[in-house]
């Protein structure tokens, strides 16, 4: 079955960065947008960006716009996100979707911004 798995997470200070990856099998991964999601204890899960299936057309949240980058590697079925300038409020745990008409979910990855 589809399996999309998440890495990448850990601690890191206010002003650090980190680098997530998302790890596609089992479907055609060139044919599906891919996003990122995060969602904090005792919070929604809140959309970060997304990306479509060429990689032409990136879109963000205004909480992390111009320190999130997402961008993909079909070649490597892979989706990343650079996170830049990270702040205590970015703390969540860290999920990645595909979707076309279906969607899948990865498992997640944990994310905390802490000094």
């Amino acid at each position: 079955q589809v399996q999309l798995v998440e890495s990448g997470g850990g601690l890191v200070q206010p002003g650090g960065s980190l680098r997530l990856s998302c790890a596609a099998s089992r479907f055609t991964f060139s044919s599906y947008a891919m996003s990122w999601y995060r969602q904090a204890p005792g919070q929604e899960r809140e959309l970060v960006a997304s990306i479509s299936s060429y990689g032409s057309t990136t879109t963000y949240a205004n909480s992390v716009k111009g320190r999130f980058t997402i961008s993909r590697d079909n070649a490597e079925n892979t989706v990343y996100l650079q996170m830049n300038s990270l702040k205590a409020e970015d703390t969540a745990v860290y999920y990645c979707k595909a979707f076309r008409v279906d969607w899948y979910w990865g498992q997640g990855t944990q994310v905390t911004v802490s000094s």
